[in-house]
């Protein structure tokens, strides 16, 4: 969070998070080669590159794109629901697992054999609704023995919405209480907040 970073979104994803707000990405978009979007990621001065969604691991091109921003010296991260095997992604890329929490109402299409894939250079992130996805969270990073084992565990609050609108329903955790939960159980995790929202309007596109 915080560093420049060039962002690969792709279209599609076979979830329906409660929270999402990216639902243009389920079918948005234009077909892309993939010498195209590796030209276009040369252009921007940073070599930090993250691909995202919708599910990114829904498409089979997706494992060449990745080989390929390696291969030109890129640092490669992909952003993950963790429904498909992240096994099979190029070993240089650095995998973060969105851990579907009950708020998202999705949790149940988590395939669990994941969690064993995870390296130390891995990361595990938490998208967190309310206390109920708090507490599952934490129960699921000791059950997995997460802290220590993966590069960082990230815990992102949804974001409230300033004008009072809610994303599909949902109206978003305080970013205050949910450092105060972290704070009082000692939990050495990373607080993660949307920056781009905070920085820009939260429904600012391509930030």
């Amino acid at each position: 969070m915080g560093r420049p970073c060039v962002f690969v979104r792709l279209t599609g994803c076979p979830l329906r998070c409660a929270y999402c707000d990216t639902a243009y990405a389920f079918r948005e978009g234009e077909p892309r080669t993939v010498d195209s979007i590796v030209d276009e990621v040369a252009v921007h001065p940073t070599n930090l590159v993250e691909i995202t969604g919708g599910e990114p691991l829904a498409q089979r091109a997706v494992h060449t794109l990745m080989s390929r921003l390696c291969d030109a010296g890129k640092d490669v991260l992909i952003e993950t629901g963790g429904m498909l095997d992240i096994r099979v992604c190029d070993e240089r890329v650095i995998r973060i697992l969105d851990c579907k929490a009950p708020g998202s109402g999705e949790s149940d299409k988590m395939d669990w054999s994941n969690m064993e894939a995870l390296t130390g250079r891995d990361e595990v992130k938490f998208v967190i609704g309310d206390r109920a996805d708090y507490d599952w969270a934490r129960a699921v990073i000791d059950e997995h023995g997460l802290l220590g084992r993966v590069g960082a565990v990230l815990l992102s609050p949804v974001h409230e919405q300033a004008s009072g609108l809610e994303i599909l329903g949902h109206p978003g955790l305080d970013p205050a209480r949910l450092a105060e939960w972290i704070l009082e159980d000692g939990l050495d995790v990373v607080l993660q907040p949307q920056m781009h929202k905070v920085i820009w309007d939260p429904q600012m596109r391509g930030v």
